[in-house]
C-alpha cells in the first residue's frame, strides 16, 4: 500500500533543509588568507545591545532560525542568508568567536516576555549562535528584518570570546528609508563607519521563493588565537 503524504509542504521544506546545509558547506577563500589586506581595516562601530536580549533563551539556538527543532512549519517572513566574516584589523580570521544574533519576528515582536505589543510568531527562533572556525566565517538561515515600533529595519549580532568583555553591534539594511531617521543608527557620526553597518539583501538567482542573501564583516578589535 502506497503512504500518502499529509503534509504538502514536506518536500518543500526538505528542500529548503538540504539548500540550507549546502550553504553552511560553503566558505569563503577571502578569509583564509590571513592579513589579505595591504592597509589596516576600519573598527566595526560598537552598538548598544538593547533592551531585548532573550531573557529566556529557547532551547534551539542554531543558526537555522527559519525552522524551531523539528517543527515542519517555517517561520513567516523574506528567507535571508545572513553570513560574513569575524576578522582583526589586518583582515585575519578570528576563530573560536561566538556570533549571536537575535531580531523581531515578521510581526516586529522580539523574543523577550517584555515585548508584548503584538503576538509572536512561534515558528520564528528569534535567537541564533554560530561558533567561527579557522576562516572566521559565520552563517545564519534568518528572515529580512522588519521594521519595530521607533526603530529602522535592523539585526543585533553580540561577539563572545573567552577572556574578552561581549562585544555587540547591529547591522541595517541598505535602502531601507526609516534608516535616516533612527537614532541609533544616526548615532554613528562618521559617515564611513555608519555606512559600514548597513548591508545590501540581495535576491538569490536561483531561489523559487525569493529568498535573499546578506553579507556583513565585522571587525571588533580583536587578536586572533595563535
Amino acid at each position: 500500500m502506497n503512504r500518502i503524504d499529509l503534509n504538502p509542504n514536506h518536500d518543500r521544506l526538505q528542500h529548503d533543509r538540504r539548500r540550507f546545509l549546502k550553504c553552511l558547506g560553503l566558505s569563503a577563500p577571502f578569509f583564509t588568507v590571513p592579513g589579505a589586506f595591504a592597509e589596516e581595516l576600519a573598527r566595526t562601530p560598537r552598538q548598544t545591545e538593547g533592551p531585548f536580549y532573550p531573557d529566556h533563551l529557547p532551547l534551539d539556538t542554531d543558526n537555522d532560525l527559519i525552522i524551531v527543532n523539528d517543527r515542519l512549519t517555517p517561520a513567516v517572513g523574506e528567507i535571508t542568508h545572513l553570513r560574513g566574516g569575524i576578522l582583526d584589523t589586518h583582515g585575519a580570521p578570528i576563530r573560536n568567536a561566538l556570533v549571536e544574533i537575535w531580531q523581531v519576528d515578521n510581526n516586529g515582536v522580539y523574543l523577550n516576555s517584555r515585548d508584548t505589543h503584538a503576538a509572536r510568531d512561534p515558528n520564528f527562533q528569534g535567537f541564533g549562535r554560530f561558533l567561527t572556525g579557522s576562516n572566521g566565517e559565520y552563517y545564519f538561515r534568518t528572515i529580512k528584518p522588519v521594521l519595530y515600533p521607533g526603530r529602522t529595519r535592523h539585526i543585533h549580532f553580540a561577539i563572545k570570546m573567552k577572556g574578552r568583555e561581549k562585544w555587540t553591534t547591529q547591522c541595517y539594511v541598505k535602502g531601507e528609508p526609516q534608516n535616516a531617521r533612527d537614532g541609533v543608527l544616526s548615532g554613528i557620526r562618521d559617515a564611513k563607519a555608519r555606512a559600514s553597518v548597513i548591508v545590501d539583501f540581495t535576491p538569490l538567482a536561483d531561489s523559487r521563493r525569493g529568498e535573499l542573501a546578506a553579507n556583513f564583516d565585522i571587525v571588533p578589535g580583536f587578536t586572533p588565537e595563535l
